[in-house]
């Protein structure tokens, strides 16, 4: 038995620019429903979505945030055409929401219909290049990705089996920063 018994992701929390804004993209663009709202001392909002299973995305609003950070503490906006996903340490690359495998060419297209600019289907696979053309046995993950209004990568990922096989999932020791 693990020391902590963890049970999920109570919720994430990020930072937004405008929170009516964000407030619109999670609930008409994605279709989360808003379940708790703060107004805090400073003037800032603290906003909760729910995203299934108990589970939240929140999102602060501080009147005087500094400006976002592309390329620093997010992917740039260019990043699935440069392939330069990186950040800075103790950034959020992305999130990455579940969702079936049967859907995600559907819920791609909903996007798009709404606006939003996707990501083709990509095929995430144990080879050397990290990604198949096509679903085959190297597959483990296939998704989708796009930005939220304030440049947050998110991402539709439908596991297309479990992870943790010691013989195929971990291969790799962890690495270590050179000072």
């Amino acid at each position: 038995m693990s020391e902590f018994q963890i049970q999920g992701i109570n919720h994430i929390a990020l930072v937004c620019k405008d929170m009516a804004r964000t407030v619109d993209f999670y609930t008409n663009t994605l279709g989360m429903k808003l379940i708790k709202t703060i107004s805090m001392p400073d003037g800032g909002q603290h906003f909760f979505f729910d995203i299934g299973t108990g589970e939240a995305i929140a999102f602060f609003w501080f009147p005087q945030a500094p400006e976002a950070a592309p390329g620093v503490a997010s992917p740039r906006p260019d990043a699935w055409q440069t392939g330069n996903f990186a950040t800075a340490h103790a950034s959020l690359n992305h999130l990455a929401f579940n969702v079936s495998f049967d859907k995600l060419q559907e819920y791609r297209e909903k996007l798009i219909a709404k606006g939003v600019q996707v990501t083709p289907i990509m095929h995430h696979a144990d080879v050397p290049a990290g990604i198949v053309p096509e679903v085959d046995e190297t597959t483990f993950i296939s998704s989708v990705y796009f930005f939220d209004p304030d440049g947050i990568l998110l991402e539709f990922a439908a596991n297309l089996r479990e992870l943790g096989d010691p013989e195929r999932d971990i291969q790799h020791q962890p690495a270590t920063a050179v000072s």
